[in-house]
């Protein structure tokens, strides 16, 4: 039987992320073997998904990172069950780690199956569940890229979005991260009109005649009305045509060519925990 000592069991600890007693009864288990005790750990982590693929976690870390040069951004969920493990340190840190990661990859697919100090992302995933005891997994996987890309992170790490510029002009810095507090905050569904899928589009058209019958409007001129009023839903719902939050007497648009005359917002992602 081999010596356990305080020294080995935190270093197995640091390596795994794991509890102090699971790590000391998976070296003693290994006969103080850390590549074998460490097998353990993964094995064990393999049961806990198992038995807890059906659960849903809808709580988590939404973590939007940016590269050195402002090009691309990326944002990542790493989900879990309850708020209680969303709020751990440890967790948070591993969501950053993973997202710093992410940045180098333009699939969801591809991020799961790169290394993380020595296993996959995937694997790193399901020794977490044995460790932290909770389904843990990646939940949105979202990229963008841009001549200037910025990004948001709201309090709580909840919510989180990037915006891609039309140029990395001066300002830009400040410009991106004030439309993706714009985004974060507001919520729109697309862009500009043009990104609205047709089915939306169709729908509130549906709505406004309904609404327009019911005030006794004529039914030929029901759909231009409605039509009509498509104007208020993309003011409201779509990013650039949204009233600023810091200066309501200006769009979005309006904002950014303040910041520059040839300035243009060109696409945003937002990822938010339910």
């Amino acid at each position: 039987m081999a010596n356990i000592t305080a020294a080995d069991v935190n270093k197995l600890r640091t390596i795994t992320g794991a509890g102090m007693m699971d790590c000391k009864k998976a070296l003693v288990e290994a006969d103080g073997d850390f590549d074998k005790a460490i097998e353990n750990l993964r094995k064990k982590g393999q049961k806990v998904a198992a038995n807890r693929a059906d659960r849903e976690s809808s709580e988590g870390a939404v973590i939007a990172v940016v590269n050195a040069d402002k090009t691309a951004g990326v944002v990542i969920s790493l989900n879990c069950e309850t708020d209680f493990v969303a709020k751990n340190e440890s967790f948070v840190k591993l969501a950053n780690d993973l997202a710093n990661l992410a940045i180098n990859f333009d699939t969801k697919e591809a991020f799961l199956a790169t290394d993380f100090n020595g296993i996959t992302v995937e694997e790193k995933l399901i020794e977490q569940t044995g460790v932290i005891g909770e389904k843990i997994e990646i939940g949105s996987f979202e990229r963008l890229e841009g001549a200037f890309v910025g990004s948001y992170i709201h309090a709580g790490n909840r919510i989180a979005t990037l915006v891609s510029l039309s140029a990395n002009v001066a300002g830009a810095e400040e410009a991106s991260r004030n439309v993706a507090m714009q985004a974060a905050a507001m919520a729109p569904i697309a862009l500009n009109e043009e990104g609205v899928d047709s089915a939306i589009i169709e729908k509130e058209i549906e709505i406004a005649k309904d609404l327009l019958r019911q005030e006794g409007k004529p039914e030929a001129m029901l759909e231009n009305i409605a039509k009509g009023k498509l104007g208020r839903f993309f003011k409201d719902n779509t990013l650039v045509n949204q009233d600023y939050i810091k200066d309501s007497k200006l769009s979005v648009s309006e904002y950014i060519k303040s910041v520059d005359a040839s300035l243009t917002v060109t696409g945003f992602k937002r990822v938010a925990l339910a």
